[in-house]
This record gives C-alpha cells, sequence and structure tokens, in this order.
C-alpha cells in the first residue's frame, strides 16, 4: 500500500482550508485518510501551519511519500532536515546530540531570518502608507493654492474693471464742466 502525506481540502469556496493528513494514494482527496498531521491556511499572511512533528517525522521514516506542496510546507516546518540528520544518526554519521544542535541553530537562524522578512513587509506597507499621504497632502495644498490664484485674480480683474470706471466718471464731469463755463 503507498502512503502519502497530502491535503485534504475543506472549507468554503474560494476561501480554502486544508488539512495534512496521511491517505492511502488510491484514496480521493477528500476521502478516507488514517491519520491526520495539521492543518494549512493559504488564505492568511504569512501561511498558517499547524502541524504535528513529530508524527509527521515518524511518517516520512516509515516510507510515506509527501506531495509537492506537502514537501515545502514540511521543509518550512523543519521536519524534512530533522528526517536528514535522523537518518544520519541511525547511520553513525552523527549523534544525536550534534543532530539536535544543529537542528535548534538552523531553527534560530529560521526564526530570526523570518523575523526580519515580517517586518521588512511591516516597514514598507508603513513607508508606502506614509508615501501616499504626502502625496495627498501635497495634492490638495496645489489645489488650494490654485483655488487661491484664481479667487486672486478674479479680485484683480474686478478692482481692474473698477478702476477704469471711476476714471472715465471724472473725465466726464471735467468736460461737462468745461461746457458749462
Amino acid at each position: 500500500m503507498a502512503v502519502k502525506i497530502r491535503l485534504a481540502k475543506r472549507g468554503r469556496k474560494k476561501a480554502p482550508l486544508y488539512d495534512i493528513v496521511v491517505a492511502d494514494a488510491r484514496s480521493p482527496r477528500d476521502g478516507k485518510f488514517i491519520e491526520k498531521l495539521g492543518q494549512y491556511n493559504p488564505q492568511s499572511t504569512p501561511a498558517g501551519i499547524i502541524l504535528k512533528d513529530e508524527r509527521a517525522l515518524y511518517w516520512l521514516m516509515v516510507g510515506a511519500e509527501p506531495t509537492d506542496t506537502t514537501r515545502k510546507i514540511l521543509s518550512v516546518k523543519g521536519i524534512l532536515l530533522k528526517k536528514h540528520l535522523q537518518i544520519g544518526v541511525n547511520k553513525g554519521a552523527i549523534t544525536q546530540d550534534v543532530a539536535d544542535a544543529r537542528f535548534e541553530s538552523w531553527s534560530k537562524e529560521r526564526q530570526e531570518n523570518r523575523e526580519s522578512r515580517i517586518a521588512k513587509l511591516s516597514e514598507g506597507k508603513d513607508a508606502a502608507k506614509k508615501a501616499a499621504f504626502e502625496a495627498e497632502r501635497k495634492k490638495r495644498a496645489d489645489m488650494e493654492a490654485a483655488q487661491q490664484k484664481v479667487i486672486a485674480d478674479a479680485e484683480a480683474a474686478a478692482a481692474a474693471a473698477a478702476a477704469p470706471a471711476e476714471e472715465e466718471a471724472p473725465a466726464t464731469e471735467a468736460t461737462e464742466e468745461s461746457a458749462e463755463a
């Protein structure tokens, strides 16, 4: 019997959630399975992975083959590295203490890298928000300046139109006075 570690779909339409299961390769995707190892939520950022590490390692050691997606999930969680190190321990190439130390160092490095990526991602979002806010503020200031200029030009035109009318009025009065004299 060929055993696979694969995903079984559940959840709503366009909002999938997956169970990570161990199943016979001949059973349907959402059908009968041997054991549920965890859950995978691709909708969240970063993707949510809940996994029983020891059981997943057990099934890998007894020959269960992961599908491509579950292989990536197991790699991210470090299960495939644990398998690799455990094979080295079984062959006598390294001791269990050395294997545990290597996994711990890899795990710490991986966690620091993940935290830095998440921080960088959030900084990028904050910077983008700030840039968009500043662009909007500049656009609004330019619009207000343009409106003030239009108002000032209209007032200047009104003042210019009123000033020649006042100058012509005294001239007509002067001509009327000279005609009377």
